[in-house]
């Protein structure tokens, strides 16, 4: 970059040293001819990395920022939209004064936005047909925003090893600092918290089933970090992975698709009629009066009447009613009746 900044600007100091020099004599006339060529050939050698360098940078982080199917729509939309303006151009040219200088210009630039709109709108769909035809080449796998309370909670790991992810996770720098002040606070149950979720993403990390990504993106205007998140999945148009409900809500007021662990594993789990048998083992006193409660594999709590005689037992018990909760599904049963 500075030996073509020192030859460009170089030449240019030439030429206009030469334009300086012509008619003059003696003294004048030789600095004309060296001054410019070697001054701007050291301007160029010394601010071309800076003044070129840097725009490429910027332009390089916001290509990143857009999916390659993505980039991909939205060049064919110009070229059509171009293409189409061309078709135009001999009767927008005949216009009179200066419409026919004006109106070819307009055209180019409405068609090749509107060319570009109207592709990249339907990537969805030109990417489900390019998973038909070519599945696993051409489309690259969606990015997924990951929250610190999907980190913590651990179960990413299970669920990536399923290959049941539709993409790659992608971890902000904000939601990786606040995992480890987390890990560094000096209560105990938090920093224990924080250190599981570190775990967890050096075991996603060392197991491969899914890609992650550490995203240096940042918005320092915004201090909270569920608004950072809410804002870059607004920006990279991702879904994001979390078990925060109040950033589950957020996300759904701002049209942001939600990944929600704790719904999946609701969805998943067992359907459980009433009148069914299961054993359970009792592990702890109700709160009305005679209960017992146990808890299936899934976690799921089972209240069952009568049951506080069975503390620490395993117990057959008959379903008697199924509520769905905000939290989850809570079963009431009874002891199995001997025949």
């Amino acid at each position: 970059m500075r030996i073509l900044g020192a030859l460009v600007l170089g030449f240019v100091g030439l030429r206009s040293g030469q334009a300086l020099a012509e008619g003059r004599e003696g003294l004048p006339f030789i600095l004309f001819w060296a001054v410019p060529p070697v001054g701007f050939a050291l301007f160029g050698a010394l601010f071309t990395p800076l003044l070129a360098l840097k725009p490429l940078q910027l332009f390089q982080e916001w290509i990143r920022q857009i999916r390659p199917l993505q980039l991909v729509l939205g060049i064919v939309g110009l070229v059509c939209g171009l293409l189409a303006s061309a078709l135009l151009s001999p009767w927008l040219v005949a216009l009179p004064g200066v419409a026919g200088f004006l109106a070819p210009l307009l055209v180019s630039f409405v068609l090749g936005i509107l060319g570009v709109a109207a592709l990249v709108s339907r990537e969805e769909e030109f990417a489900s047909l390019l998973a038909r035809y070519f599945p696993g080449r051409f489309w690259p796998p969606r990015e997924i925003l990951v929250d610190t309370s999907a980190i913590i909670d651990g179960r990413i790991a299970d669920l990536a090893s399923t290959g049941f992810l539709p993409g790659a996770l992608v971890v902000p720098r904000f939601v990786l600092d606040e995992l480890r002040r987390i890990a560094d606070s000096p209560d105990a149950l938090r920093r224990n918290r924080g250190r599981r979720g570190l775990d967890v993403l050096g075991r996603l990390r060392r197991e491969g089933h899914v890609a992650v990504r550490i995203l240096d993106e940042d918005f320092p205007d915004i201090s909270d970090v569920d608004a950072k998140l809410v804002r870059l999945a607004k920006k990279l148009s991702a879904p994001i992975l979390t078990n925060d409900f109040n950033l589950n809500r957020i996300a759904e007021v701002e049209g942001i698709k939600v990944l929600n662990i704790n719904q999946l594993a609701n969805a998943v789990k067992v359907v459980i009629l009433p009148g069914e048998e299961m054993e359970v083992h009792i592990v702890q006193e109700g709160k009305e009066a005679d209960q017992g409660v146990g808890f299936l594999d899934d976690g799921t709590m089972v209240v069952v009447e009568g049951g506080r005689r069975y503390l620490n037992e395993r117990l057959v018990v008959t379903v008697t009613r199924v509520l769905q909760t905000v939290a989850g599904r809570l079963i009431f049963a009874q002891p199995r009746r001997a025949e």
